[in-house]
C-alpha cells in the first residue's frame, strides 16, 4: 500500500495538535493577556505615580535619602532596583523583587505602595499560567517542560500547516477555499475555511512567536544563537550581562559616593534620557573591610573584596530598537565614566538574543509589533478550536456533514489540517 508525503505529514499533524492543542490553548490565551501589559499598568497607575510639586524648580531629595526612606517605611523589603524619571511630576520608582514595588514621593520622600493592585495581580497570574501552567515552587520547572515542549510543537504544526494548505494546483477555485473567508458556510466547510485562512495570514507571527519562545526556552537554543554568531554561549541561560568593568583600586580610607552622585553623573552623560535605573544588590561598591574567600595569601590580612563598577540603564526616547538602553559604568568611589556601551556597542550575538526575547512579545517592534502578536495569540486560540472541531468531525461524523456543498466538502477533503 503507497502512502503519500501528504498522508505523512497530515495525521502527525492532527494527532500532536489533539495531543498539545489545550496547552496551546491556555498560551494564547495568557499570550492575548500580557500583550499590553505594561501599558495597561501604567494607564491604571497613572493616578498612584503622579506627584505634586511644591513650587518651580523645588529641590529633589537625593537617592540615597529615598532609599533610606523606603527602607524605613517597609523594613521588610529590600530595595532591588532604582528607576527615576525627568518629569517633575512623576515618583521615583524603587522595585522591591521581582513583582513588587513602591513609589516615593521625590519631593517630600513619601512612600506609596504600586497601585493597580487588581491589574498586577491578574497580570501575575497569567504570567504564571503561560510560563509554568499556573505551577508553583519545585513544580515549575515541570511546568516549563510542558510549556516549552508545547510551543516547540506549536512552530512544527505551523509548518506543516502550510504544506498542508498549499494547494495541488494553483487556480482561482481550489486557491480561493484557503484565502479568505467565505459567507454561509457551516459545519465542516466553514471550520475547514476559517483554520486555513487564518493559519496561511498569521503564519509569520505565529513562527516568530514559536521560534523565539524556544530560544527563551531551551538554553540549548539560546546558546545556538551565540554559536551561530561565533561567540562563546554566557554560562547562564538569557542575554549575558555586560563585560566586566575594572575599578581602580581606591586610595586607602576612601569611601564610596552618594548614589546621588552617580545618578547625576549618568545624567550628564546621556543628556536626553527617559528614565535611568540603577539595579541595587550583589554589585554595589564595598562599604566596609572583609575577609577574601580563600585565605589571605599567607600574611594573615584580610583583604577588602574588590570593588564593583555600578552600572545605570539609560533609556532615551526614540531610540532604536524600542527596547535598548545605554549602559553607563561608573568609578563608585569618583564617579567617573568608565565604560559607556550603546546597544550598537554589544556583540552581535547578544543584540540577536536580546531582540529574540522581545521579538517573543512583539515589544521588539513597539505596540505595532504588540497588536501583531496579540492578533497572533488569538488566531491561536481559533487555530485549537477549529482543529478540534475538524477532528471531532472526522472520527465522529454526523448526518448534518453530508449536507455540506460539493464544492465546500471537496475543498475539505483536500486539506483538512488541524491545529
Amino acid at each position: 500500500m503507497r502512502i503519500s508525503v501528504h498522508t505523512l505529514v497530515f495525521w502527525p499533524h492532527l494527532i500532536v495538535g489533539l495531543l498539545a492543542g489545550l496547552i496551546i490553548a491556555v498560551m494564547s490565551f495568557t499570550g492575548i493577556a500580557l500583550a499590553f501589559e505594561h501599558e495597561i499598568l501604567d494607564w491604571a497607575d497613572q493616578e498612584t505615580r503622579r506627584v505634586e510639586v511644591p513650587s518651580p524648580g523645588a529641590p529633589r531629595l537625593p537617592v540615597d535619602e529615598l532609599l533610606a526612606r523606603v527602607r524605613t517605611a517597609r523594613p521588610e523589603a529590600q530595595p532591588s532596583a532604582v528607576t527615576e524619571y525627568p518629569e517633575p511630576t512623576l515618583a521615583v520608582t524603587v522595585s522591591t523583587g521581582r513583582t513588587g514595588g513602591v513609589y516615593v514621593n521625590p519631593y517630600t520622600g513619601e512612600v506609596r505602595d504600586w497601585g493597580a493592585t487588581g491589574w498586577r495581580s491578574f497580570f501575575h497570574l497569567m504570567e504564571d499560567w503561560h510560563r509554568w501552567l499556573g505551577a508553583q515552587g519545585d513544580s515549575r520547572p515541570i511546568g516549563k517542560a510542558i510549556t516549552g515542549a508545547s510551543n516547540a510543537i506549536f512552530l512544527a504544526l505551523a509548518v506543516t500547516g502550510l504544506y498542508l494548505w498549499w494547494p495541488r494546483k494553483w487556480t482561482w477555485r481550489t486557491v480561493r477555499p484557503a484565502l479568505w473567508f467565505r459567507r454561509g458556510l457551516k459545519g465542516k466547510a466553514r471550520d475547514w475555511n476559517w483554520h486555513n485562512v487564518i493559519g496561511f495570514w498569521l503564519l509569520p507571527a505565529l513562527v516568530v512567536m514559536t521560534a523565539t519562545g524556544m530560544v527563551i526556552s531551551y538554553k540549548s537554543v539560546s546558546d545556538l544563537v551565540f554559536k551561530l554568531a561565533g561567540e562563546t554561549p554566557p554560562a547562564t541561560g538569557g542575554p549575558p550581562p555586560g563585560p566586566t568593568v575594572q575599578v581602580p583600586t581606591p586610595p586607602p580610607g576612601s569611601a564610596p559616593l552618594p548614589l546621588e552622585a552617580v545618578f547625576a553623573q549618568a545624567r550628564q552623560q546621556v543628556p536626553a534620557w527617559e528614565n535611568i535605573t540603577l539595579r541595587l544588590g550583589g554589585g554595589g561598591p564595598p562599604r566596609g573591610p572583609g575577609p577574601r574567600p580563600g585565605g589571605n595569601e599567607g600574611k594573615g590580612e584580610a583583604r577588602k573584596p574588590a570593588p564593583s563598577a555600578l552600572t545605570l540603564a539609560v533609556r532615551e526616547p526614540g531610540t532604536w530598537p524600542p527596547f535598548a538602553t545605554t549602559q553607563v559604568s561608573l568609578d563608585p568611589y569618583t564617579a567617573r565614566v568608565l565604560r559607556q556601551d550603546a546597544f550598537s556597542d554589544l556583540s552581535a550575538g547578544n543584540r540577536a538574543r536580546r531582540w529574540m526575547r522581545f521579538l517573543h512579545t512583539g515589544e521588539a517592534l513597539g505596540l505595532i509589533g504588540q497588536f501583531l502578536a496579540a492578533v497572533g495569540c488569538l488566531g491561536g486560540l481559533f487555530l485549537v478550536w477549529t482543529g478540534f472541531t475538524l477532528s471531532w468531525r472526522r472520527f465522529f461524523p454526523g448526518k448534518r456533514a453530508a449536507s455540506a456543498s460539493a464544492e465546500d466538502t471537496a475543498g475539505a477533503e483536500r486539506v483538512e489540517p488541524t491545529v
